[in-house]
C-alpha cells in the first residue's frame, strides 16, 4: 500500500465553478483520486475556496456586498456543485476556516524566524481617483512579453508570465480606468532568491513532469529568482502576525498554497482539536508518500517554484511536489474561461440540465493536459451520441439484454473456450493494465481512450459471435459468449469508475456485484468473472442519447457565442489573410521547438517564427505556399519578432498547414479577409476557423460557415484532419 497526498489549487469564490474548473484542475485529481483508492492505496486530497483573493474584493465591490458574504455564498454553491458531479475531497474548506488562519500565522512566524521574512519598501500604484493603492487585480494593462491587452497586475492570464504592475504598458486602474502612480510603501518580502540553487538542484531530476510544466518552471528559474512581497495594503484577509501592521494582510498567493498543509493539518486532528502528529507526518514527513498537485497553467510557477521554496523555508523534512500535472487552458470560442472576464459555464448549471458522466466523459477526452483545447457544444453532443451512448452504452445494454431475456441470469462461467472467447479475456487484461498505467502517469486522456476501446472490442466480438445465432444452434456456446461479453462488461465498469462514478455503479449494480465499485481494492475486480447464477434485471440504458442543443440551451454563457461571432463574413472582414511563399527557413538560435522564416508576400518580406520542428522538417518548408494572418500585433518568440502568422490546423495527433489547393501567387488575397485594422492575438482567437470535409478550411460561426477561398481555389491542410479540426 501506498500513501498519495493531492493538492488541488484552491479556486477564489467570487463567482460559480465553471468548466474551465473542472477540466484544468478538479476533474483530473478526482479520478486520480478514486483510482488510486480502488488500488488499495491510502490517499489523502485537499482543497478549498480562496475567500481572501483580490478578485472576490472586485466582485463584492460590484454587487454592494462585504467580501466575506460574496465569498461565502459562492463557497456553499460550488462546494454543492462539486459533490453534485462527482468530485470528493477528504478536506475541501475555506481560507476563512479558523484552522486556516491559525496555522497560516504560525507558517509564517516561523518563515521569519527561520531568516527568510524581512521588510522594506517598495513602489505601489496609487490611484488618486480612488484614494487608495490597488492590489494586483485592481491594476490591468499591455503584457510586455505577449501584449495581451488586459494583462493584471500580478499575472498574464494569456502568457502565464508573472510581473509587477510597474512592467504592464499603458497601466490603469481598473475601477475607474485612471492611470495610477506610484507612491512607497513598507511590506514583508519572502527571500525567494536565497533557495534558487536549493530549487535547481530538486528539479534537476523531475524529466518526468510534462514538458511545459517542466520547461516553463526551469526557464523560470533560469531567469534568476526574485524576493518578492508576500503582504499588501488592505484589512481584508489574515492579519500580519506582529504588532503594528493592522492596515496589512497576508497577501494571497502566498497565504493560499499554504491551504494544502492546513487542511492537511484539519485532517489530523481529533474531535478535541489536537493535532495527531504521527499521522500528519505520515502525508509530510514519509519519504515514501508522493505528493501531487493539480492546477492550471497559470498556476505552474506557484506550485513548482514558491511553494517548494516556502516549504523549505518553514521546514526542510517536508515532503516536495513529486509531480505537478498542470494543465493547459480549456477555452471556450477561443477564450480562456473566466469568471472575472465574463466567459463561463457553470457546473451549477451543467448538473441540472446533463448527467454528469457525459460531461465528465467529454472533459476528460478533450482535457487540455499538454496544450489548450477547445469546448464546444457540437463536440459535447457528438462524443455524446457516438461513443459513450453508440459504442460503450450500446453494447452493454445489447448484452445486459439479451442475457435476461433468454437466461435470466448471469450464465455458469464456461470451461472449454474458443480462441475468441480467450482473445477476449486477454483483451481484459491487456485493457485493464494499459488504462492503471496512463492512470498512474496522469495521462487520464490516453487512459479513457484505452477503456473505450475495451467497449469497441466488445461490439466487435459479440457481433463475431453472433450469440443470437448461437442460441438456436447450442445454447451451451450462446452461453459462453454471454457469460464473457459479462466480463467485458464487469471490467468496463471497473476501469471506468474513477472517470464515471454513477454510470459505474449503475452497471456495477446491473451486474448483481455488491458494494460501491469505487470501493478500496477493487480495480484488480476487473480482471474476476462476474458471479455465475446472479439473477438479472431488465437493463436501463446506461446514457442519453443527446438531442440538438438549442442556442438557448447553452448554459448560462456570459459570452455567447452569437456575441462573438455575428457571421463568417462579418469576421473575416477583421482579418488580413493572404498567400504566402517560405523564401528562407532558419532554426530559433535560443528555442529547439520554433523555426524562423522569410515569407513572400509578393510586394513584401517579413520574419514569421512558429512551433513547426516538431512537425515539419526545414526542407520541407521551404518553397511551401502558406497562408498567412498579416494584421495580427508583431509579438516576439523567445527574443525574435514574429510579424505574422500561418494558419495551421491540428488535432491530438498531428499539425498540417493550411495552403491554396491550386498554382496561388504570393501576395493573392483570402475572398473577403482584407482587414486593414491591427488585431490582438486574443482577438484572433475570438475567430472559430475549422476543417470540414475534405480538409478544406472555413470560417464558423453558431449556425453557418464559410469556405476560406482565394480566386477559384480553396485553402485546405496539407495533410488529412479529422473534420473539426481547430485552426490557428
Amino acid at each position: 500500500m501506498s500513501k498519495i497526498f493531492i493538492g488541488v489549487a484552491w479556486p477564489y469564490a467570487n463567482g460559480p465553478i465553471h468548466v474551465g474548473h473542472m477540466a484544468g484542475c478538479n476533474l483530473p485529481p478526482d479520478i486520480f483520486r478514486k483510482f488510486h483508492i480502488m488500488r488499495g492505496n491510502e490517499v489523502l486530497m485537499v482543497s478549498g475556496s480562496d475567500m481572501h483573493g483580490t478578485p472576490v474584493t472586485v466582485g463584492a465591490e460590484k454587487e454592494g456586498i462585504r467580501p466575506e458574504e460574496l465569498a461565502q455564498k459562492y463557497h456553499t454553491m460550488n462546494d454543492k456543485a462539486l459533490k453534485d458531479f462527482g468530485i470528493e475531497f477528504d478536506e475541501f474548506h475555506s481560507t476563512e476556516d479558523p484552522v486556516h488562519i491559525e496555522t497560516v500565522s504560525h507558517l509564517f512566524k516561523t518563515i521569519h524566524e527561520n531568516g527568510y521574512l524581512y521588510e522594506k519598501e517598495m513602489e505601489l500604484p496609487y490611484c488618486g481617483e480612488c484614494d487608495r493603492t490597488l492590489p494586483d487585480r485592481y491594476v490591468e494593462g499591455e503584457c510586455p512579453f505577449c501584449h495581451y491587452e488586459n494583462a493584471r497586475g500580478d499575472q498574464c492570464e494569456e502568457c502565464g508570465k508573472l510581473m509587477d504592475p510597474d512592467m504592464l504598458i499603458s497601466l490603469r486602474c481598473t475601477a475607474c480606468g485612471s492611470e495610477p502612480k506610484f507612491v512607497t510603501r513598507s511590506h514583508f518580502f519572502f527571500k525567494l532568491s536565497a533557495l534558487e540553487q536549493e530549487l535547481k538542484e530538486w528539479m534537476s531530476d523531475k524529466d518526468y513532469w510534462r514538458p511545459h510544466v517542466l520547461n516553463f518552471s526551469r526557464m523560470f528559474i533560469e531567469g534568476g529568482l526574485k524576493d518578492r512581497p508576500v503582504t499588501r495594503d488592505t484589512t481584508y484577509g489574515i492579519k500580519i502576525p506582529f504588532d503594528g501592521h493592522d492596515d496589512k494582510r497576508i497577501y494571497v498567493w502566498f497565504e493560499a498554497f499554504m491551504g494544502y498543509y492546513t487542511m492537511a493539518v484539519k485532517w489530523a486532528m481529533d474531535k478535541d482539536g489536537q493535532v495527531d502528529e504521527q499521522k500528519l507526518e505520515s502525508f509530510w514527513k514519509n519519504p515514501e508518500c508522493r505528493h501531487y498537485y493539480f492546477l492550471g497553467k497559470d498556476n505552474i510557477p506557484f506550485h513548482t517554484i514558491f511553494w517548494p521554496a516556502v516549504l523549505r523555508s518553514f521546514d526542510k523534512d517536508l515532503n516536495l511536489p513529486y509531480d505537478v500535472p498542470g494543465n493547459a487552458y480549456l477555452r471556450f470560442g477561443g477564450q480562456q474561461f473566466s469568471k472575472s472576464r465574463g466567459v463561463s459555464v457553470s457546473i451549477k448549471d451543467i448538473v441540472e440540465k446533463y448527467e454528469p458522466d457525459a460531461m465528465r466523459y467529454y472533459m476528460t477526452t478533450t482535457m487540455p493536459e499538454n496544450r489548450d483545447t477547445d469546448f464546444t457544444w457540437e463536440d459535447f453532443q457528438t462524443r455524446n451520441n457516438n461513443e459513450l451512448v453508440a459504442t460503450y452504452g450500446n453494447f452493454v445494454h445489447r448484452t445486459l439484454s439479451f442475457t435476461q431475456k433468454n437466461f435470466g441470469q448471469i450464465p455458469d462461467e464456461p470451461g472449454q473456450l474458443s480462441a475468441p472467447d480467450e482473445e477476449a479475456l486477454e483483451e481484459i487484461k491487456a485493457v485493464v493494465h494499459d488504462v492503471a498505467e496512463h492512470l498512474d502517469k496522469c495521462e487520464f486522456k490516453r487512459g479513457i481512450k484505452r477503456a473505450m476501446e475495451l467497449a469497441r472490442f466488445g461490439n466487435q466480438y459479440i457481433d463475431t459471435k453472433a450469440p443470437w445465432a448461437e442460441l438456436k444452434q447450442d445454447r451451451d456456446k450462446c452461453a459462453i459468449t454471454l457469460h464473457t461479453s459479462l466480463r467485458i462488461s464487469k471490467a468496463l465498469a471497473v476501469i471506468f469508475a474513477p472517470y464515471l462514478p454513477f454510470s459505474s455503479q449503475k452497471l456495477w449494480e446491473a451486474l448483481g456485484e455488491e458494494g460501491q465499485v469505487l470501493d478500496k481494492d477493487n480495480w484488480n475486480k476487473a480482471i474476476e468473472p462476474p458471479i455465475s447464477g446472479t439473477e438479472l434485471k431488465k437493463p436501463e440504458p446506461l446514457f442519453k442519447k443527446l438531442e440538438e442543443i438549442e442556442e438557448d440551451d447553452e448554459m448560462d454563457t456570459d459570452t455567447t457565442i452569437e456575441e462573438k461571432i455575428a457571421s463568417p463574413a462579418d469576421e473575416l472582414k477583421k482579418l488580413d489573410l493572404r498567400i504566402g511563399r517560405i523564401a528562407e527557413v532558419h532554426d530559433h538560435p535560443d528555442a529547439d521547438k520554433l523555426i524562423v522564416m522569410i515569407i513572400d508576400l509578393g510586394d513584401e518580406e517579413r520574419q514569421l517564427v512558429a512551433g513547426l520542428k516538431e512537425h515539419y522538417s526545414k526542407e520541407e518548408l521551404a518553397g511551401k505556399t502558406i497562408t498567412v494572418v498579416c494584421n495580427l500585433k508583431p509579438a516576439k518568440l523567445r527574443g525574435i519578432e514574429s510579424q505574422c502568422m500561418l494558419l495551421a490546423a491540428s488535432d491530438d495527433e498531428k499539425v498540417s498547414i493550411l495552403m491554396p489547393d491550386g498554382d496561388a501567387k504570393p501576395g493573392d488575397r483570402i475572398s473577403g479577409a482584407e482587414g486593414a485594422k491591427q488585431i490582438s492575438f486574443p482577438e484572433f482567437q475570438n475567430v472559430t476557423l475549422k476543417i470540414r470535409d475534405g480538409n478544406k478550411a472555413a470560417i464558423m460561426s453558431a449556425d453557418s460557415e464559410l469556405l476560406l477561398r482565394t480566386g477559384n481555389m480553396n485553402i485546405v491542410s496539407d495533410k488529412d484532419m479529422k473534420p473539426g479540426s481547430k485552426i490557428k
